[in-house]
């Protein structure tokens, strides 16, 4: 795969959890079942509309990294293992990378669907 080749296989995706031992279980549960690769954590300071109301918490952000060819699994069990009602669950695509770090998440996530 190149580094411009032009397919957007695979993706970041970005999840806000309540705790860091929340996000600490969807992440090791994503990894195990190799629907990620990798995924970082860290603490964020999140402002956002809930039920009209403005709030401001400090929430932990998993910065996941997986195939695009996951992504409806992988959205199922983070809304599976997830306290929110409705969770951020965003994919961005990696348009280009480093080859052989493309190939280290291939070869990392589920190779059959």
């Amino acid at each position: 795969m190149g580094r411009d080749s032009g397919t957007t296989r695979y993706a970041v995706v970005l999840v806000t959890a309540s705790s860091r031992q929340e996000a600490e279980a969807i992440a090791q549960n994503l990894v195990a079942s190799q629907l990620a690769a990798c995924v970082n954590l860290m603490p964020v300071h999140s402002v956002y509309t809930w039920q009209g109301k403005v709030n401001s918490e400090e929430e932990w952000q998993l910065i996941i990294k997986t195939d695009l060819a996951h992504f409806p699994a992988l959205e199922a069990k983070i809304r599976e293992l997830h306290s929110y009602e409705v969770p951020e669950i965003i994919a961005l695509p990696i348009l280009a990378g480093s080859p052989p770090y493309l190939q280290w998440i291939s070869d990392n996530v589920r190779n059959y669907l």
